[in-house]
């Protein structure tokens, strides 16, 4: 039985798949409900709808550095996919959770290193290396979050967050990572 329902143009499940990796295949994980742009409240449209990076945005909005804290990972090859939150530097405040699945070999060696290292946020590395890329999302969402997603993010389980399904692609055109963004609640 799958968790996603489709209230907007249809999604595959696949897009999601950095987020199941990170609860287990086949493992209960919060429920997501696609919905259009339109639906999301103002703060969270003007952080997930457009075609950039999320860390420079998250950067920019929180008016500091951006650091990363990996809660998960897995690497096949040259393939790793990840789980993290990233925290406001200033305060240690976590301002979004992001599953991701990125293909190393795009990656210049030493950028390769900081990834796998897990210190520093993807888009930092990117714009660090000036890795030539664009953002393509794919998919926006509200999620009912469940206690392990809660823990994470400073949130309350049942809570309703909202995210972006995003791809991003290498100059070469080929996918560069898949990410899964989920926003906390910003007041």
């Amino acid at each position: 039985m799958t968790n996603v329902t489709n209230e907007a143009p249809r999604q595959d499940e696949d897009i999601l798949a950095p987020i199941i990796f990170f609860y287990g295949i086949g493992s209960a994980r919060p429920r997501v409900t696609f919905v259009e742009s339109e639906v999301l409240a103002e703060q969270e449209r003007s952080l997930l709808v457009h075609e950039q990076d999320m860390t420079p945005r998250l950067r920019e909005f929180h008016g500091c550095d951006i650091d990363l804290d990996v809660a998960a990972r897995a690497r096949i090859g040259n393939y790793l996919v990840r789980a993290s939150v990233l925290h406001r530097r200033s305060d240690g405040m976590p301002v979004e959770f992001g599953a991701i699945g990125i293909h190393l070999d795009l990656l210049p060696e030493e950028a390769q290193k900081l990834v796998l290292e897990g210190r520093v946020p993807f888009g930092a590395i990117l714009e660090q290396f000036a890795v030539p890329h664009s953002s393509h999302p794919r998919g926006y969402f509200r999620v009912s979050v469940d206690q392990r997603l809660a823990d994470l993010l400073g949130a309350t389980s049942g809570q309703m967050l909202f995210g972006r399904c995003n791809e991003l692609r290498h100059g070469s055109g080929r996918v560069l990572a898949d990410v899964v963004e989920v926003l906390p609640r910003l007041t």
